[in-house]
């Protein structure tokens, strides 16, 4: 499922700083898969980079999508150097909430796959 949208004011992003009004936002969700990928652009249609959130795979029911965010970021740069960041957020949640230990196999593998899929510049990483 792709999601198609724009930026309409500027948001400050702790993480990403400052997201100008008309960033393009081209979100990527799998219903089998434990994370999303948003890239995003600027207003010329570059590459401003990609942000990977690790989650629960999503649900669409009723024309709505939701999903259970767990920490764990992945912070794509455009020449696709990379960063995992919360991994502290992750592990104190994964034990005040009792993740199960599938769930957290579920979470590295996402993790693992993401990167695979960075540094091969799979789909839908690279143009």
């Amino acid at each position: 499922m792709v999601l198609d949208g724009e930026f309409d004011s500027e948001i400050e992003h702790d993480l990403l700083g400052t997201i100008p009004s008309g960033t393009h936002s081209l979100e990527h969700y799998w219903l089998d898969r434990w994370y999303n990928v948003f890239r995003f652009s600027r207003q010329n249609g570059e590459l401003r980079n990609y942000y990977c959130n690790i989650n629960m795979p999503p649900k669409f029911t009723n024309g709505i999508l939701s999903y259970i965010d767990l920490d764990l970021d992945i912070l794509v740069q455009p020449d696709f150097s990379y960063q995992i960041l919360d991994g502290e957020d992750f592990e104190r949640n994964a034990k005040a909430y009792s993740y199960s230990l599938e769930m957290q196999a579920n979470v590295r593998q996402a993790v693992d796959e993401l990167t695979g899929m960075i540094q091969t510049r799979q789909f839908p990483f690279g143009d």
